[in-house]
């Protein structure tokens, strides 16, 4: 076994290997850029090596700078993590003539694999079940559109090298084939420097299920089930869950098998993971294998109990595979949930920071619950704008599919992330959704149940009155405090009035309260628009992210952040202000103007950080609806910005090259 290994990868995989490594009792060496210097991995890492700027093509997908570090620490091995040099054979090469083990598979395997027009043509040749589609290089537009035409539409035009969604672009009809394949093209050469698309049949509501596989130098591979990943947006996975629940046994095995057969066609060493599109009628398609660990594979590891981190560092090691296929056992069910800093409320841009508060839910068991949050950050840590913004990777297991989703929509309601814009909202929306709970899935889902983008989620009547009866529990608790201060002149001595009134966002709730006790633990009676009476019972004092109490017997655990007169509380999706007011203040506050936001209709604001790629109009020009207007970049992916009505500039203020930020006015119009 290594003594030491080293990291070529960044936050929270970076991690993750560390914590294995140091199971096995093996030193680990981090790397880390200029913006990572105090990271969370380089910390936890027992030595780390400086090996650059912030881009990542000067730091972390140098090979020459990770082998002078190997050398440097006197590294045995290298684990890639995935994304950067993972699937990069010229590195695994480079790695083996140094006499330095690549923790992955061999070259022949990752070029065979790494290639998705190769990759099919070798899946074709191993009787593995693919797409159909024209797997050669299409050269120009008007290529593009006579081979999709050949194919018949719906089609998908990816990147040959792409990944992680960039240089995708599904084309309905002739004219979408022009714009997808520049599109397309255009983002598999700024992030792979390889512009090479192809196109296949795009199968209508699919499914994308993958299967994990384990193999070792001596011929033996096993398939440990399956996840599903249909929960995307852009092509982008979201939210991941083992096993499917779409899936029987028979579909399963089979599944499993072929993906065995392609792994032992390539002499496939380490873990490995083969995705197939699903259709209706449980037709699976081989889609791509992906030669490196997936960002996913905690829930394959909580219903199988296994360590994949640990099997490819024994692998690689030379041992023999220690697990046959009758060992592997699928227990419970696991939901990963991917947080990431983008604003849900503004189409998902990227949002970059400090992360002013993180405070996660407590990892372990929890009831019969068991929850695991993999993450590269701390408090502190700020989220930059050079790399992926993945903040943390929160997974739950439990027993059955909808104890699963639970504990996970629980485990949402108390991650408390402060700094940035987050997804926590969408997701926590996302658990109580009925088609995601049901499993009626497919990658559509999230495009077909929120075509004009997350909205912020208003609560029901009953909600309401949740929110109203926590938000006069926190201000009882509140002013009881401030009256029991040191050296206030005078507290009072009477009773707390009985008659209230609760805002919640624009409505207003009437509340009487029956019998209280403010000091904590505390309990109020209190009684809802003149009715039965409700029982609050907390632990909350002044200061505490979360409130974890009881309305009546209901569990309700939801995040507060202080405002002005009040509290904004996030609870399942919903985020909603809390004013508690005596009965005559909210008869006067509901004679109060409203204030209303200023006028941008005229103008077209930078939606997030980013760069400027092209300003496509000219002042002066007239530009009728859907016409693009500029191409901003942000994190390696072009959003386009095109006019919502019929429009005439009259001013640009920005120029292509410069980098804008959110909310920054591109130009204006009349």
């Amino acid at each position: 076994m290594f003594k030491k290994i080293l990291i070529a990868n960044r936050g929270e995989i970076a991690c993750r290997v560390i914590k294995t490594a140091r199971k096995m009792g093996i030193a680990t060496v981090a790397v880390y850029s200029d913006a990572d210097r105090d990271a969370v991995h380089v910390e936890m890492a027992d030595e780390a090596v400086h090996i650059g700027p912030a881009a990542a093509s000067e730091s972390y997908l140098v090979a020459d700078k990770i082998i002078a570090a190997c050398k440097q620490t006197g590294a045995e091995a290298v684990h890639p993590g995935y994304g950067f040099l993972s699937e990069r054979a010229s590195f695994c090469e480079a790695l083996e003539k140094q006499g330095i083990i690549f923790i992955g598979p061999k070259p022949k395997a990752i070029v065979a694999m790494g290639d998705k027009i190769e990759s099919k043509k070798f899946a074709n040749e191993a009787r593995v079940n693919t797409v159909p589609g024209f797997l050669d290089i299409i050269t120009d537009p008007t290529h593009a559109e006579k081979i999709a035409g050949e194919i018949g539409y719906p089609v998908m035009i990816k990147a040959s090298a792409g990944g992680g969604g960039k240089g995708m672009r599904i084309a309905w009809n002739k004219s979408e084939v022009r714009d997808g394949f520049e599109r397309a093209t255009s983002e598999a050469r700024n992030s792979f420097g390889d512009d090479r698309v192809f196109i296949e049949k795009f199968i209508v509501d699919p499914r994308h299920i993958e299967i994990q596989v384990l193999a070792d130098a001596y011929r033996n591979c096993i398939y440990l089930g399956e996840r599903e990943c249909s929960v995307q947006r852009r092509n982008q996975k979201v939210v991941e869950e083992a096993p499917s629940p779409f899936l029987d046994e028979k579909t399963r095995k089979a599944m499993g098998e072929q993906a065995v057969a392609l792994a032992k066609a390539v002499d496939y060493q380490s873990a490995g993971t083969v995705e197939f599109i699903v259709d209706k009628d449980r037709n699976f398609y081989f889609l791509e294998m992906n030669t490196r660990l997936q960002v996913e594979h905690p829930v394959t590891e909580l219903i199988t109990g296994i360590d994949l981190v640990e099997q490819m560092i024994r692998i690689a090691a030379g041992e023999k595979l220690a697990i046959k296929q009758a060992d592997v056992r699928l227990n419970g069910w696991a939901v990963e949930s991917r947080l990431y800093a983008e604003d849900p409320y503004r189409n998902f841009l990227p949002s970059i920071g400090r992360l002013t508060r993180y405070r996660p839910p407590a990892e372990g068991p929890v009831g019969k619950a068991i929850i695991r949050n993999d993450t590269g950050v701390t408090e502190g840590s700020e989220i930059s704008m050079f790399y992926d913004p993945m903040v943390a990777k929160l997974c739950t297991w439990a027993p059955t599919r909808l104890e699963a989703i639970d504990a996970m929509a629980d485990a949402l309601d108390t991650f408390v992330v402060d700094g940035i814009e987050h997804n926590i909202p969408f997701l926590a929306t996302l658990m109580q959704h009925p088609r995601w709970r049901e499993g009626r899935l497919s990658t559509g889902f999230i495009a077909e149940e929120f075509p004009e983008g997350f909205k912020a989620i208003s609560p029901t009547p009953d909600d309401r009155d949740i929110l109203a009866a926590i938000a006069l529990s926190v201000e009882l608790v509140r002013k009881e405090r401030l009256d029991r201060l040191s050296d206030r002149l005078r507290p009072h001595t009477g009773k707390i009035r009985a008659e209230w009134e609760v805002r919640i966002g624009d409505d207003y709730v009437p509340v009487t309260i029956r019998k209280s006790t403010a000091k904590p633990p505390v309990k109020i009676d209190l009684s809802l628009h003149g009715g039965e009476v409700v029982t609050i019972r907390s632990d909350w004092q002044p200061g505490d992210a979360v409130w974890d109490g009881y309305v009546d017997e209901r569990a309700i655990k939801a995040q507060l952040r202080p405002v002005l007169n009040g509290m904004r509380i996030d609870w399942k999706g919903m985020s909603v202000i809390g004013h508690a007011m005596q009965k005559h203040v909210a008869a006067l506050e509901k004679l109060m103007p409203v204030k209303l936001p200023p006028d941008t209709s005229n103008m077209l604001l930078c939606p997030m950080p980013g760069l400027i790629v092209s300003i496509n109009v000219t002042e002066g020009q007239e530009v009728k609806a859907g016409e693009t207007l500029a191409i901003v970049e942000a994190m390696k992916m072009e959003n386009v910005l095109r006019a919502d009505r019929d429009l005439t500039v009259s001013a640009i203020n920005a120029k292509q090259g410069d980098s804008l930020a959110v909310d920054a006015v591109i130009m204006e119009f009349v």
